[in-house]
C-alpha cells in the first residue's frame, strides 16, 4: 500500500499503482482539498486496476482525521470512554452512530475502509496513543470499539483494529524511536490484549500491529514477529482476516534494515499487506524486490476490504442515523463544555 504526492495523480504514480506488487493506496491530508475532488482522485485509483485497489485513510476522529473540510469533525475517542464513565449505554450508542457516519461519510467518495478503530488502552505513559484510545479500561474499550465497528460495518465499511497487541504502555513514539515493553505476556494477555480478542471473536475484518518489541517475549518488533502475528494472532486467537504492517518508514522499523528487507520480514512474518508511505525510493525498492512475490491466501483476505454500497450526501443527510449521530456529537460538546466550565 502506497502513498500519493498530492490531490491529483502524476504520470510516475499511474506507473507505480499499476505494478503487480501494489495493492493500495492510502490518502493523506495533503491528497486532500474537498469532497469532489477526492471522490474523482479515488475513482480514478479505482478504475487503474481490476480487481480494483484498495482506497484507505486515517478517519479515526480527534487528532487523526485526514478529511476535515466537507466532513463532520468527528471526536477523540476518548471522548466516548468519558461519556461511559458517567452514561454507559449512551455512549455504546454514540459510537455507532459516530462509526455509522464516519463510514458514511467516506464511502460517499469512495473510500473503501479507515484504519480505526484504536484498541490500544489509554495511559499516561504513551502520548502518541493518548486521546486515541477510548479507555483505560480493557472492557470499555471492546465495548465501545465493537459498537463503533458495527457502526462502521452497517454503512458498507471493514475496520481495521490497531495497533496489536498494543502500544499504550510504552512511552517512546514508534514514528521517532524504537519503544520496548518489557511486560510480561501474561500482563499484556489479561491487559492489553482483551480488546483485541473480543473485536477479533466478534469478526473484526482487519488489524495493524504495532512497531512495538515485547523484549519479555520476541527480539523483534510485533510487526516483524511470527510469534505474535503467526502464533498468538492466528492460531490462539483464531484471527482470519488482515493483517496489516504499520507504515515501514517509521523509525522503528528500521530494525529490520533496507525497505526491501523490511517489506521481506514483514511478509514472512505474515503481514497480508504492507504500507510504505512517504518515501518514494523506498517504495520503489519494496516493488522492485515484490515482483515475483505472490500470495493467493492474503489476496483472498484482502478481497474482502472492498466497501460496499455507496452514499450521496443527500442520503445521509436523509438518514434517520445522521440525525441521531448529530445528537450524540452535541451530546459530546456539550459534556466536554460542561468539564471545561466545571
Amino acid at each position: 500500500m502506497l502513498d500519493l504526492e498530492g490531490a491529483v495523480l502524476t504520470v510516475e504514480e499511474r506507473e507505480l499503482l499499476l505494478h503487480p506488487g501494489t495493492g493500495g493506496v492510502i490518502l493523506f491530508s495533503r491528497n486532500y482539498e474537498a469532497p469532489q475532488q477526492v471522490q474523482r482522485l479515488i475513482k480514478e485509483i479505482h478504475a487503474l486496476r481490476s480487481p480494483a485497489l484498495l482506497v484507505a485513510v486515517d478517519q479515526e476522529g480527534g487528532r487523526v482525521q485526514r478529511f476535515r473540510d466537507g466532513f463532520t469533525l468527528l471526536p477523540a475517542a476518548s471522548k466516548l470512554g468519558e461519556l461511559y464513565d458517567s452514561h454507559p449505554q449512551k455512549a455504546v450508542d454514540a459510537a455507532h452512530s459516530i462509526g455509522w457516519l464516519m463510514a458514511a461519510e467516506l464511502r460517499a467518495v469512495g473510500i473503501d475502509f479507515s484504519f480505526a478503530p484504536v484498541l490500544d488502552l489509554q495511559t499516561t505513559l504513551s502520548q502518541v496513543i493518548g486521546d486515541r484510545a477510548f479507555s483505560a479500561d480493557p472492557l470499555v474499550v471492546g465495548k465501545l470499539a465493537f459498537s463503533w465497528a458495527a457502526g462502521a460495518r452497517e454503512a458498507g465499511m471493514p475496520s481495521v483494529g490497531k495497533h496489536f497487541p498494543g502500544h499504550g504502555c510504552v512511552e517512546a513514539d514508534s514514528h521517532y524511536d524504537l519503544p520496548v515493553d518489557t511486560r510480561r505476556f501474561s500482563e499484556i494477555w489479561n491487559q492489553d490484549l482483551q480488546p483485541f480478542r473480543h473485536m477479533v471473536n466478534n469478526q473484526m475484518e482487519g488489524l495493524m500491529p504495532a512497531h512495538v518489541v515485547y523484549s519479555a517475549v520476541d527480539d523483534v518488533p510485533a510487526g516483524y514477529s511470527s510469534y505474535w502475528i503467526q502464533e498468538v494472532l492466528r492460531q490462539r486467537m483464531g484471527f482470519g482476516g488482515v493483517v496489516f504492517s504499520d507504515d515501514l518508514s517509521m523509525v522503528a522499523a528500521d530494525a529490520a534494515g533496507c525497505y526491501a528487507e523490511r517489506a521481506a520480514a514483514a511478509l514472512r512474518a505474515g503481514c497480508d499487506m504492507i504500507l510504505v508511505c512517504n518515501n518514494p525510493e523506498g517504495a520503489q525498492e519494496v516493488l522492485e524486490s515484490l515482483a515475483d512475490y505472490c500470495e493467493p491466501v492474503s489476496q483472498a483476505r484482502l478481497a474482502r476490504m472492498h466497501g460496499k454500497g455507496r452514499f450521496t450526501v443527500k442520503d445521509i443527510r436523509e438518514d434517520p442515523r445522521w440525525l441521531r449521530a448529530m445528537e450524540y456529537l452535541n451530546l459530546l460538546e456539550a459534556e466536554e463544555s460542561l468539564d471545561l466550565e466545571l
